[in-house]
């Protein structure tokens, strides 16, 4: 994440530090209080907080809006103005809307407007929301995402936490600042006061010493340098600021010194303001037409439809296999690269999105088709490319992202933890696209990605890139999503209407070819999966793309003829497909191969040669080149070897011989390669297991709102302990759960649902998991693991947080 100072993963793990419990009362106070529109409309921004168990109270729902694994993703959709909102509530804590518009100078009637959507954006997804006196409040997951919203560090409170009354009395004294009593609170509530006031700060400054003042005024104005240590370096002023608060160590001096918030906030000046953009960047457009942008979008998607075809072709005839650390490597990359014809781009893509749609899947350390493919293959390229789209915008990572911030190659298919802010990039660079005028597409779609940045700031940028989301961009223009710096049809489409985008935009496949005088073929557009295994058979691919060219030569077409195909099979074949007649040239090359293909038999012995020329089985015992395979005459029409058959056929092949196989009965054995298909399903191998859990079945939000309300009128919040038997169980063992979500993981377990769990190993390493098929075994729980792609046993004491899948 490249906004400074964000820290998604405090939010995808347990790893942040959450200051208490949420207890969501004054956010229940306010949800109970929202009429039906305004709740139905938080309910629906947030479907994860009414997945089934359904809460039954507006407590529970806060609870569960306040978790952290629910907080994260409703993040995602934030547009730059909204995060600047919410970082500056992090920084300030409880506050007036007033307060609020002052320090991000929103008090003019166009920045006003900007700071009142921002607004209510965020608690249309409960994640602020006004109390009882006015003040807005935001959820405490929220609030930690920031590890120094703007630039600054905890308040004062919270560091002088652990001092004594003690110390605190020295200080009120450096200050002069009289002890208003001997507790501790009443030391502190003096303290807070003198900090809370930037004049008393600013005059207790001015009136540093100047190494002291220009330490303070630095530290205020520059937060990302570190404070020199005061033992360490003398006459630093960082001791005079010690004595009187203005910097604060942890309890026995270990540690930096800290700036509290008020005080930093104070000497940067009444004059300073957060920012605070409420408006998008300008992007520079040029005028094209609706036809420009589907012809080139045609292009590019056909293109992609048939490097796709072809990528997997390849996985079907020689698996790629995975690296010991999973994912396939650039080794393999390269090779799948090559035979597919397409660049490691596309294969990178053409193997995510595949493995998302549920093509492909691993199988015992590779990578084979599962049994989908064969329908998927079979349909027309409009319907070939829909599911991968569809897969595309929702994956948990960028495909073509090859190298990590470390500099180092990245694997594909690496079942990587999911990354929200991926999904972020592509639903802001097809937001900032939607946006364009008709008709006006981007002078340059590097400002694409500039905007990004504003409609989606907490999105993932790739440390590959040169400019904001160029990986992205660059994938949206080769899928065809994105053409001519405009939105294209297929871009714009949604759910069902994205099959149909696809259809009117896409011809259909190509099912002739036009055959040339110099031995090759040329299939334009996408050829059907029919057309593409029978070129694939009896000769091989030199280009693709748009059009696909075919190669035909003698070693081809004997490798159909080594298929158990014949000589008259092959040219029918080729003819009924044939725009006209067959050339000359391929018509001889056909009967020239045939007429010498299996005058050499290779029967296994350990190996036996035949055939019916006594002359031609004199010449291969004497053929210097295979000398290796120790031939030696048992009749004139008979030769003996020492190699396998394998080797020896491979040997003839390769001295220019066109042997075939014979079984042990006699007959020729076709050599036929069967594709491999994967036995199981891709779909829960990945960490997110989305897809294997059951659909979702649609929420109406209407009616969970109206039996919140009449819960809330009826009774108090159900009691949390008047569970199932199951709730009780897990109740005992996972002491560290909410109510919430003991339900939530009590009901995955009886409707034999899926889960994701924030989980703490017996190491200390905290991870999340997506889990299904679970079963109960106090104080144990067994379940499939999506991340391990197996069985795993979980302690239920170590379970930190559920969510729903």
């Amino acid at each position: 994440m490249r906004q400074a100072g964000f820290r998604w993963t405090t939010l995808l793990s347990p790893g942040g530090v959450i200051i208490g419990k949420p207890s969501g009362s004054t956010l229940a106070a306010w949800l109970s209080g929202l009429d039906n529109d305004r709740l139905e409309r938080v309910l629906a921004a947030r479907p994860d907080a009414v997945r089934p168990p359904e809460p039954r109270s507006f407590g529970e729902l806060a609870d569960r809006l306040q978790r952290p694994g629910s907080v994260a993703p409703a993040l995602a959709g934030l547009a730059l103005p909204q995060a600047q909102v919410a970082e500056a509530l992090a920084a300030l804590g409880p506050v007036s809307r007033a307060a609020l518009a002052e320090l991000l100078d929103a008090t003019g009637a166009e920045r006003a407007r900007g700071l009142d959507a921002a607004l209510t954006s965020l608690s249309d997804r409960a994640l602020i929301w006004p109390d009882r006196a006015g003040l807005l409040r935001m959820a405490t997951p929220l609030r930690q995402a920031w590890e120094r919203p703007l630039g600054l560090d905890a308040p004062l409170a919270r560091l002088l936490a652990d001092t004594t009354s003690d110390e605190l009395r020295r200080v009120l004294a450096a200050l002069g600042v009289p002890s208003p009593g001997t507790a501790k609170k009443q030391r502190l509530t003096a303290l807070l006061a003198h900090h809370g006031d930037p004049e008393r700060v600013a005059a207790a400054v001015a009136a540093a010493p100047e190494a002291a003042r220009e330490l303070l005024l630095r530290q205020a104005r520059h937060p990302a340098e570190r404070l020199v240590d005061p033992e360490a370096t003398a006459g630093s002023g960082a001791r005079w600021a010690l004595e009187r608060g203005l910097l604060v160590r942890a309890p026995h001096g270990y540690g930096p010194a800290r700036m509290p918030a008020e005080v930093a906030l104070a000497l940067r000046g009444a004059d300073w303001r957060a920012p605070f953009a409420p408006t998008p960047p300008a992007v520079r457009t040029v005028a094209v037409t609706e036809a420009e942008v589907d012809r080139e979008a045609a292009a590019s998607a056909m293109a992609f439809a048939a490097d796709a075809a072809s990528v997997l072709a390849v996985c079907s005839a020689a698996p790629p296999t995975l690296l010991k650390s999973g994912g396939v490597g650039a080794r393999e990359l390269s090779r799948v690269g090559r035979a597919a014809l397409c660049d490691v781009v596309v294969v990178r893509l053409a193997l995510e999105t595949a493995y998302a749609a549920g093509l492909l899947a691993w199988d015992d350390g590779q990578v084979a088709p599962t049994d989908d493919y064969d329908a998927w293959a079979e349909r027309e390229p409009a319907e070939r490319l829909a599911p991968l789209l569809l897969a595309w915008r929702t994956l948990p990572l960028t495909p073509s992202e090859a190298r990590g911030e470390d500099g180092k190659a990245l694997p594909a298919l690496a079942m990587a933890p999911p990354c929200g802010g991926c999904v972020g990039a592509r639903d802001g660079l097809l937001t900032v696209a939607g946006r364009l005028p008709a008709g006006q597409g981007a002078a340059n779609t590097a400002e694409l990605g500039s905007s990004v940045v504003w409609f989606r700031p907490l999105a993932h940028q790739l440390a590959q890139d040169t400019t904001p989301f160029a990986t992205v961009i660059r994938e949206a223009e080769l899928l065809g999503v994105i053409a001519r710096g405009a939105l294209s049809r297929i871009g714009a489409a949604e759910g069902e209407a994205l099959a149909a985008a696809c259809r009117r935009l896409l011809p259909p496949a190509t099912r002739t070819a036009h055959f040339g005088a110099d031995l090759t073929a040329v299939v334009t557009g996408t050829p059907t999966a029919r057309l593409a295994a029978l070129l694939d058979g009896v000769a091989d691919r030199e280009a693709g793309g748009t059009a696909t060219v075919w190669r035909f030569g003698s070693g081809t077409i004997r490798r159909a003829l080594d298929a158990g195909r014949t000589a008259d099979a092959i040219a029918a074949d080729l003819a009924a497909v044939a725009v006209g007649a067959l050339p000359q040239p391929l018509s001889y090359l056909i009967k020239d191969t045939a007429r010498g293909h299996g005058r050499v038999r290779v029967a296994s012995a350990a190996c036996v040669i035949h055939g019916d020329d006594p002359a031609l089985i004199a010449e291969l015992a004497a053929h210097r080149a295979l000398a290796a395979l120790g031939l030696r005459p048992l009749a004139p029409t008979v030769l003996v070897g020492r190699v396998p058959p394998a080797k020896t056929l491979a040997a003839l092949r390769a001295a220019g011989y066109a042997p075939v196989a014979e079984s042990a009965d006699g007959t020729v054995r076709v050599e036929r390669d069967r594709p491999r298909r994967a036995t199981g399903s891709g779909a829960r191998s990945r960490g997110g297991g989305a897809r294997s859990a059951r659909a979702s079945v649609p929420v109406d939000m209407g009616a969970v709102a109206a039996r919140l309300r009449s819960s809330s009128s009826h009774a108090p919040d159900p009691d949390p302990a008047a569970g199932t038997d199951t709730e009780d169980v897990v109740a005992r063992h996972a002491r560290s759960l909410s109510a919430a979500d003991i339900r939530q993981l009590a009901h995955a377990i009886d409707e034999n649902g899926s889960v994701t769990i924030h989980y703490t190993a017996a190491s200390g390493s905290r991870t999340v998991r997506t889990l299904s098929e679970l079963a109960l075994d106090p104080p144990f729980l067994e379940a499939w693991c999506h991340l391990r792609d197996a069985e795993r046993v979980f302690t239920l004491s170590r379970i930190n947080e559920v969510m729903p899948t």
